[in-house]
């Protein structure tokens, strides 16, 4: 079974946004700093709002492309709610999320870690291990430029 995902980055950081530095610099909900991945979701609308709960709304008028992904189902390891602890959803992040993270890419146990969307729990985000031998098979599209509804904009009602 095919699975694609999206990626949402600005323009200027599209032949990079798949080299997982930047989650190795700073960190994330699934990964400690000095840990490579990059942070994918399932749909488009749902790497918008995972875009939008880390930046300002002036920000989302920067040139930003979306990027499509597409693996194999069998490239995945998945995580399930009931496998994480209470309070998993904390902002900002804890080691009950980072260190679940950090065994899958240390261990090497696949390319892809499904994990529960924090903004929208019912939904999935995909975690990719750029430095994974089967991150190869990961077939990254182009980038495409991110049409942002202009009422996604505005600061006032």
């Amino acid at each position: 079974m095919n699975v694609r995902a999206w990626r949402i980055v600005q323009a200027r950081h599209a032949g990079k946004a798949f080299d997982g530095e930047g989650a190795r610099l700073y960190g994330g909900r699934w990964n400690p700093p000095g840990v490579a991945a990059v942070y994918t979701a399932g749909t488009k609308s749902l790497a918008m709002l995972e875009l939008m709960v880390h930046v300002f709304v002036e920000q989302l008028s920067h040139e930003y492309v979306c990027i499509p992904v597409d693996f194999d189902a069998k490239l995945m390891k998945s995580i399930d709610r009931s496998e994480l602890t209470p309070g998993w959803r904390t902002y900002p992040a804890t080691t009950a999320t980072t260190d679940v993270g950090a065994r899958w890419v240390l261990d090497g146990a696949s390319a892809v870690l499904e994990v529960p969307s924090v903004v929208v729990p019912e939904e999935f985000c995909y975690l990719l291990n750029p430095r994974h031998p089967d991150f190869a098979r990961v077939r990254i599209g182009k980038p495409e430029p991110l049409d942002v509804d202009a009422r996604l904009l505005r600061t006032t009602r």
